[in-house]
Protein backbone atom coordinates (compact mmCIF):
# COMPACT_ATOMS: atom_id res chain seq x y z
CA UNK A 1 0.00 0.00 0.00
CA UNK A 2 2.95 2.20 0.41
CA UNK A 3 3.78 2.03 -3.12
CA UNK A 4 0.62 2.88 -4.35
CA UNK A 5 0.94 6.21 -2.09
CA UNK A 6 4.75 7.05 -3.10
CA UNK A 7 3.95 6.31 -6.89
CA UNK A 8 0.48 8.07 -6.82
CA UNK A 9 2.52 11.14 -5.57
CA UNK A 10 4.98 11.03 -8.15
CA UNK A 11 2.00 10.45 -10.83
CA UNK A 12 0.06 13.49 -9.63
CA UNK A 13 2.94 15.58 -9.18
CA UNK A 14 3.90 15.23 -12.79
CA UNK A 15 0.19 15.09 -14.03
CA UNK A 16 0.01 18.62 -12.93
CA UNK A 17 2.98 20.10 -14.00
CA UNK A 18 2.30 18.67 -17.23
CA UNK A 19 -0.95 19.99 -16.95
CA UNK A 20 0.04 23.28 -16.43
CA UNK A 21 2.92 23.76 -19.57
CA UNK A 22 0.47 21.93 -22.09
CA UNK A 23 -2.52 24.30 -21.49
CA UNK A 24 0.39 27.64 -21.02
CA UNK A 25 2.99 26.39 -24.00
CA UNK A 26 1.18 23.27 -25.83
CA UNK A 27 4.06 20.99 -24.74
CA UNK A 28 4.90 18.37 -22.52
CA UNK A 29 8.88 19.10 -21.70
CA UNK A 30 11.07 16.51 -21.84
CA UNK A 31 13.01 17.07 -18.63
CA UNK A 32 9.31 16.44 -16.99
CA UNK A 33 8.42 13.16 -18.23
CA UNK A 34 12.32 11.89 -17.69
CA UNK A 35 12.40 13.11 -14.49
CA UNK A 36 8.96 11.42 -14.15
CA UNK A 37 10.07 8.42 -15.61
CA UNK A 38 13.15 8.50 -13.08
CA UNK A 39 11.29 8.97 -10.57
CA UNK A 40 8.29 6.34 -10.72
CA UNK A 41 11.73 3.69 -11.13
CA UNK A 42 13.21 4.85 -8.20
CA UNK A 43 10.24 5.12 -5.86
CA UNK A 44 9.46 1.94 -7.35
CA UNK A 45 12.35 0.17 -6.63
CA UNK A 46 12.99 1.64 -3.37
CA UNK A 47 9.50 0.62 -2.20
CA UNK A 48 7.88 -2.14 -4.08
CA UNK A 49 11.08 -3.93 -5.78
CA UNK A 50 9.27 -7.31 -7.06
CA UNK A 51 6.14 -5.20 -8.96
CA UNK A 52 9.02 -3.06 -10.85
CA UNK A 53 8.83 -5.52 -13.79
CA UNK A 54 4.98 -5.30 -14.16
CA UNK A 55 5.34 -1.36 -14.16
CA UNK A 56 8.13 -1.05 -16.37
CA UNK A 57 5.82 -3.52 -18.67
CA UNK A 58 2.93 -0.92 -18.30
CA UNK A 59 4.66 2.13 -19.18
CA UNK A 60 5.70 0.62 -22.13
CA UNK A 61 1.96 -0.82 -23.21
CA UNK A 62 0.73 2.94 -22.13
CA UNK A 63 2.97 4.64 -23.79
CA UNK A 64 3.42 2.63 -26.99
CA UNK A 65 -0.31 2.64 -26.88
CA UNK A 66 -0.02 6.63 -27.63
CA UNK A 67 2.56 6.01 -29.67
CA UNK A 68 0.73 3.98 -31.94
CA UNK A 69 -1.77 7.19 -32.17
CA UNK A 70 0.76 9.51 -32.67
CA UNK A 71 2.17 7.32 -35.39
CA UNK A 72 -1.84 7.16 -37.34
CA UNK A 73 -2.01 10.65 -37.29
CA UNK A 74 1.34 13.02 -37.22
CA UNK A 75 0.14 16.44 -35.80
CA UNK A 76 -2.54 14.62 -33.49
CA UNK A 77 -0.58 13.10 -30.79
CA UNK A 78 2.34 14.95 -29.16
CA UNK A 79 5.72 12.78 -28.36
CA UNK A 80 5.16 14.54 -24.79
CA UNK A 81 1.64 13.19 -24.37
CA UNK A 82 2.80 9.61 -25.50
CA UNK A 83 5.88 9.66 -22.99
CA UNK A 84 3.08 10.89 -20.32
CA UNK A 85 1.65 8.05 -20.84
CA UNK A 86 4.18 6.10 -20.30
CA UNK A 87 5.03 7.71 -16.70
CA UNK A 88 1.60 7.10 -15.83
CA UNK A 89 2.07 3.25 -16.47
CA UNK A 90 5.32 3.05 -14.29
CA UNK A 91 3.01 4.97 -11.43
CA UNK A 92 0.38 2.77 -11.34
CA UNK A 93 0.84 -0.71 -12.78
CA UNK A 94 -1.80 -1.82 -15.66
CA UNK A 95 -4.86 -2.31 -14.12
CA UNK A 96 -4.71 1.55 -13.09
CA UNK A 97 -3.05 2.84 -16.00
CA UNK A 98 -5.44 1.24 -18.76
CA UNK A 99 -8.34 3.01 -16.76
CA UNK A 100 -6.35 6.27 -16.58
CA UNK A 101 -6.32 6.20 -20.69
CA UNK A 102 -9.80 4.94 -20.66
CA UNK A 103 -10.87 8.18 -18.78
CA UNK A 104 -8.49 10.03 -20.46
CA UNK A 105 -9.93 9.48 -23.82
CA UNK A 106 -13.16 9.80 -22.47
CA UNK A 107 -12.48 13.11 -21.79
CA UNK A 108 -11.05 13.77 -25.17
CA UNK A 109 -13.88 12.68 -26.96
CA UNK A 110 -16.48 14.39 -24.75
CA UNK A 111 -14.52 18.06 -25.56
CA UNK A 112 -14.41 16.99 -29.43
CA UNK A 113 -18.57 16.25 -29.18
CA UNK A 114 -19.16 19.36 -27.34
CA UNK A 115 -17.14 21.35 -30.21
CA UNK A 116 -19.30 19.61 -32.56
CA UNK A 117 -22.72 20.25 -31.21
CA UNK A 118 -21.47 23.85 -30.37
CA UNK A 119 -20.07 25.17 -33.33
CA UNK A 120 -20.50 22.17 -36.16
CA UNK A 121 -18.30 20.28 -38.46
CA UNK A 122 -16.05 23.08 -39.49
CA UNK A 123 -15.00 23.81 -36.18
CA UNK A 124 -14.53 20.35 -35.10
CA UNK A 125 -11.95 19.15 -38.10
CA UNK A 126 -9.82 22.13 -36.93
CA UNK A 127 -10.28 21.79 -33.07
CA UNK A 128 -7.05 20.95 -31.34
CA UNK A 129 -6.61 19.73 -27.40
CA UNK A 130 -4.22 19.79 -25.14
CA UNK A 131 -4.28 16.01 -24.51
CA UNK A 132 -1.90 16.29 -21.00
CA UNK A 133 -4.56 17.84 -18.52
CA UNK A 134 -6.98 14.40 -19.99
CA UNK A 135 -4.29 11.83 -19.06
CA UNK A 136 -3.54 13.88 -15.96
CA UNK A 137 -7.01 13.71 -15.03
CA UNK A 138 -7.30 10.25 -15.90
CA UNK A 139 -4.04 9.54 -13.99
CA UNK A 140 -5.48 11.02 -10.76
CA UNK A 141 -8.28 8.62 -11.26
CA UNK A 142 -6.05 5.63 -11.38
CA UNK A 143 -4.26 6.85 -8.29
CA UNK A 144 -7.22 7.06 -6.53
CA UNK A 145 -7.95 3.63 -7.85
CA UNK A 146 -5.00 2.13 -6.60
CA UNK A 147 -4.72 3.85 -3.20
CA UNK A 148 -8.29 3.44 -1.54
Amino acid sequence: MIAAWCLGVVALFVGALATRTDLARREIPNTLTGAGAASAVAVGLVVDPGGEPVRLAAGAGAGGLLLGAALLRPGGMGLGDVKLAGVLGLCLGPWAAGWALVVAFALGTLYGLAILARHGVRAYRSATLAFGPCLAVGGAVGVALTVL
